[in-house]
């Protein structure tokens, strides 16, 4: 295994389900949760999501890509400092709302019942991640790590280009090789800031790797291909961060493997 990787890129997905925001810098710190990472969610009817105790609820309560790939067509940028998210359908700008205000948050869910009527449940809710909770698929999935080695494997793999955002990972790394990552667990990545990320287990990937992020056609069979190939669904890892530092595109992360 190499004695270090590199950053390539840093990505933020501020509402579940919905497109990512590439980062020139990221302060991470201690035992928080990637910077504004999954701060929102659209409820698909009641998930029975309380506020005051916030608990891990499963995905399929949200709208999320392993079952509403057309969620894939909309580009989204959220301002932190304003509070606003912005929503573009196509070449058109579909709602742009404070989501601080009951207001915005209202038209958010207006534009949902119109775009994907089919898909739900019961009436969309844009939820609000309180102080130290984050919509994750993981309970304990603080920062996500995609090595583009096992990306560049799984193209060989389908015969097909694969979109290293198909993953909604938070960090894009290379210099391991295919797969090396799920080794991993146990290690530390440490950056010459200080940082220190622990490795804490492997990602098993769902359908949502099936839809490709730019189209939102449903045109590969990822999680199939890995259990068919490897016997596992597993690409990419979960981290927590151990100590805080700041991270960029470029940066080298020494790995320290457990004792």
């Amino acid at each position: 295994m190499a004695a270090s990787l590199r950053v390539v890129d840093l990505h933020r997905y501020p509402v579940k389900g919905l497109s990512p925001e590439r980062l020139e810098a990221a302060d991470l710190a201690a035992g928080s949760y990637f910077p504004g990472d999954r701060l929102f969610a659209v409820e698909n009817g009641p998930s029975g999501f309380d506020p005051a105790a916030p608990v891990h609820q499963p995905k399929i309560k949200f709208l999320m890509l392993m079952r509403h790939e057309a969620l894939a067509r909309l580009a989204t940028r959220y301002d932190d400092a304003a509070g606003t998210l912005v929503i573009r359908e196509g070449d058109r700008e579909a709602v742009r709302a404070d989501l601080s205000t009951r207001d915005g948050r209202l038209a958010v869910e207006a534009f949902f019942r119109r775009f994907m009527p089919a898909e739900l449940r019961g009436p969309p809710k844009v939820l609000s991640a309180p102080d130290g909770f984050r919509f994750t698929d993981s309970r304990s999935g603080f920062v996500s790590l995609i090595n583009l080695a096992s990306i560049a494997a799984l193209e060989d793999m389908v015969g097909a280009p694969v979109d290293p955002l198909r993953f909604r990972g938070n960090l894009h790394v290379e210099g391991l090789a295919p797969f090396a990552e799920l080794d991993l667990v146990g290690s530390d990545l440490v950056a010459e800031s200080g940082l220190r990320l622990t490795v804490t287990k492997r990602t098993e990937r769902c359908a949502a790797t099936n839809v490709d992020p730019r189209t939102g056609e449903r045109d590969l069979t990822i999680p199939r291909t890995l259990l068919q190939r490897l016997g596992h669904a597993d690409c990419g890892v979960y981290a927590r961060v151990a100590t805080g530092g700041t991270l960029r595109p470029g940066d080298a992360l020494r790995i320290e493997a457990a004792a």
